[in-house]
Formats: structure tokens, C-alpha cells, sequence
């Protein structure tokens, strides 16, 4: 047993640096961005703005890389060891800018006060308190497990609870910012983490029952009876117009339901090989950002909407298979965390280019313009690619 300790660490010392970096996943992220930048250059040729989107993308992305290597090199148990003065960091930023009148720095944009404006570039702190939130949810999950050798139904209600406690300050900053569709990704982070961390199945189906039955009701209130929903939870009657858009794009006279119709003909008219680069007719607002997948449909067909689609289940087999050989349970749950969200803004964001889901303003991630949601991402993979560089450095 000691021959086979020395052994193991033996191995680790004689493993290079550059052995240790997950170039695997570099290639992943580097195939997105030139799939990115070339779409958002797509997108631009229209002629919506005068400027180019294009290589702002390749500055957030240059940026995103430089972060996510920084954060390559620092221990896994760094974010461990600190994780409650990251997420209240995260926490206190949503409540400075929850607290703060409009101005130059805290202003409204498209109908929202959710972004910093300091030098001409906007944050949206909720993206990133997204990381956070999936690092403070896997921490409680690994130390309550650490300590757990039977299930037992009072265990897993604490844990439960402590899970559900975590949620409300954050959930409650971004729905208040009128984010819904950011606050739907912290409920199905929640609902995936749940999952995967031990909790009794006769606890996780009435959780999942309620939420279903909570979202039917609230369904039924936007169809029958928006004025109470209006009243009571101050939902903006552009988020009706969104819902109405979803359920009959033909009868509805909202900009949402014309950027459905013109996202379906786009990607219909692209047939399996598409139009081409830069030979997209169909007129979409905002294709850059939210509706980028559209711009793949239109001029790279099926068979480029394909590729997507595989990339990103490619790269989620691969940050599986990390998952499961890391010996850090903390580890494991902040890439399965990370993964849920990832996941289901994908298939939100897909969805919704198709009329499968209704419109959220969810970004297709490493794909759709913006410097917030990319830089957030890259910093979850820069903690995975922390995670996969120090697990080389976990005794055995």
C-alpha cells in the first residue's frame, strides 16, 4: 500500500505543466468562438447597426481567455475555502445596484435597470452571481454529504432547506430587476442540483410537482387573467406579449411574435446546407444576441445547426467524464451546477428561435454577443479548468 502511495506521487511530479491544462476543452471553446464570430459578422451585414459586433466579440472573448486561464492556476479550494465571501461579494453588487437611483452608471436599458454602464461597456451582475450561486450550492451539498453516512428523512429536508434558503436573495435581486428568464435559470440550477445531491425521491417529486404546478398556474393566469399577475407579482405587459407571441404568432401584434415568424422562415429557408455566410435575407432584430441561432439556421442549415448542437454535447461529455474522476465532491457538483445551466439556456434559446418556447432574452451561450454572459462562462470553465489542473495535486 505505501509502494502504491509513492507511486501515485511519483506520477503527479513527473507531470508537465502543460499536461495538466485541459487543452481538450480549449479546442471546445475556440471552435465556439470562430463559430460566434462568424455568425454575430453574419448578423451584422444587414446593417441593423453601425457597429461591428464581430470584433467586440473577439475582444470579450480575448478577455474571457486571458480571466479563464488566470483562474487555471488558482486551487480548487481557494473557491472552497472562500466561497461565502464570493457569493455574498455577488449578493452585496445585486443589492447596490437593487438600492441605486437611476443615473449614468446604474441606467435603463431596453425597458431594464439590470447593467453597471463604466466606460462605455455594460455589466450585468446577475450573470455572474449565476457562478456564484452554483459554487455556494455545491459547497453546502459536498459538506452536508461529507458528513452523512445513511439517508434519513430529516437530513435530507435540512438539506433541502439550506438549499432553498441560499436561493432567495439572489432570485429575489433579479426578479426584481424584471429578469425573468435569468430568474427561471437559477430555479432550474436549483431543481439540477437537487437532483444530484442525494435527496430523497420522495422529497425531490413534490418539489418538482410544485414548481410544475406553480408554472401551470402562472401559465393560466398570463392566458385568463393577466391583470391579477400585473397587480400582485408586477409582471410587464411585454412579458404577455412574449407568452401571446409563443401561443399564436399570427394573431399577435407584439415584436416578439414578428421575430418568431421571421426566426422560423430564416431557419426554414436554410434547408439542410443553408444560403451561405453573409447571404441571409430574412430581416430579424437582434439576431446577434438573443437570436444568433438563427443566423446559423438560415445560412448554415441544418447541417450547421447540427454541428452546434453536437459541439455543445460533446463538450458536456467531456466536463462529465471530469465530473465523475474528480475526487472532490465540491468539485463534481459545482461542474454538474454548471452544466444544468449551461444546458438549459440552450435549449431555451433554441427552443425559442422555433416557437418550441417562448421568448426569455436568454443568450445562446459562447455564442450570442455580449461581454456579461461570456465572461461569466469563461469563468466557470476557468474554474473547471482549475479543477482539472489541480486534481493532479489531490493526495490519494
Amino acid at each position: 500500500m505505501k509502494v502504491l502511495k509513492v507511486s501515485n506521487q511519483a506520477k503527479r511530479q513527473n507531470i508537465s505543466l502543460l499536461q495538466r491544462i485541459d487543452w481538450t476543452l480549449i479546442i471546445f471553446l475556440t471552435a465556439l468562438a470562430v463559430i460566434s464570430v462568424i455568425a454575430i459578422n453574419s448578423a451584422m451585414i444587414g446593417g441593423q447597426h453601425n457597429i461591428n459586433f464581430g470584433t467586440r466579440q473577439i475582444i470579450f472573448y480575448i478577455l474571457g481567455f486571458i480571466a479563464m486561464f488566470i483562474l487555471t492556476f488558482i486551487p480548487v479550494k481557494f473557491f472552497k475555502q472562500f466561497v461565502w465571501l464570493i457569493f455574498g461579494g455577488s449578493l452585496l453588487v445585486l443589492f447596490i445596484l437593487y438600492i441605486s437611483p437611476v443615473s449614468s452608471v446604474t441606467p435603463i436599458i431596453n425597458g431594464a435597470q439590470r447593467w453597471f454602464q463604466i466606460g462605455g461597456m455594460s455589466i450585468q451582475p446577475s450573470e455572474f452571481a449565476k457562478i456564484t450561486y452554483i459554487l455556494a450550492l455545491g459547497y453546502i451539498i459536498s459538506e452536508h454529504n461529507k458528513y452523512r453516512f445513511s439517508h434519513s428523512l430529516d437530513g435530507d429536508v435540512k438539506l433541502l432547506s439550506k438549499m432553498l434558503l441560499l436561493s432567495i436573495l439572489p432570485v429575489f435581486f433579479v426578479l426584481s430587476q424584471n429578469d425573468m428568464g435569468t430568474t427561471i435559470v437559477f430555479i432550474a440550477i436549483l431543481l439540477g442540483m437537487i437532483l444530484v445531491s442525494g435527496v430523497s425521491w420522495w422529497l425531490i417529486l413534490p418539489t418538482v410537482g410544485i414548481t410544475g404546478a406553480v408554472g401551470s398556474i402562472l401559465l393560466f393566469g398570463v392566458i385568463y387573467r393577466p391583470d391579477l399577475l400585473q397587480t400582485y407579482l408586477r409582471v410587464s405587459p411585454y412579458q404577455f406579449d412574449r407568452i401571446y407571441s409563443w401561443l399564436r404568432p399570427d394573431l399577435s401584434t407584439a415584436d416578439s411574435s414578428f421575430q418568431i415568424t421571421s426566426s422560423l422562415r430564416a431557419i426554414g429557408s436554410g434547408g439542410i446546407e443553408g444560403r451561405g455566410l453573409g447571404e441571409g435575407v430574412v430581416y430579424i432584430p437582434e439576431s446577434h444576441t438573443d437570436f444568433i441561432f438563427t443566423i446559423i439556421g438560415e445560412e448554415l442549415g441544418f447541417l450547421g445547426s447540427t454541428l452546434v448542437i453536437i459541439l455543445f454535447f460533446l463538450l458536456t461529455v467531456h466536463l462529465i467524464r471530469i465530473a465523475f474522476t474528480v475526487k472532490d465532491s465540491f468539485s463534481s457538483y459545482f461542474i454538474i451546477g454548471y452544466l444544468t445551466m449551461i444546458w438549459f439556456q440552450v435549449f431555451q434559446n433554441i427552443g425559442m428561435t422555433i416557437q418550441l418556447l417562448p421568448i426569455t432574452g436568454l443568450t445562446l451561450p459562447f455564442l450570442s454577443y455580449g461581454g456579461s454572459s461570456l465572461w461569466a462562462n469563461m469563468v466557470g470553465m476557468g474554474i473547471i479548468m482549475s479543477i482539472y489542473y489541480h486534481q493532479y495535486s489531490v493526495k490519494s
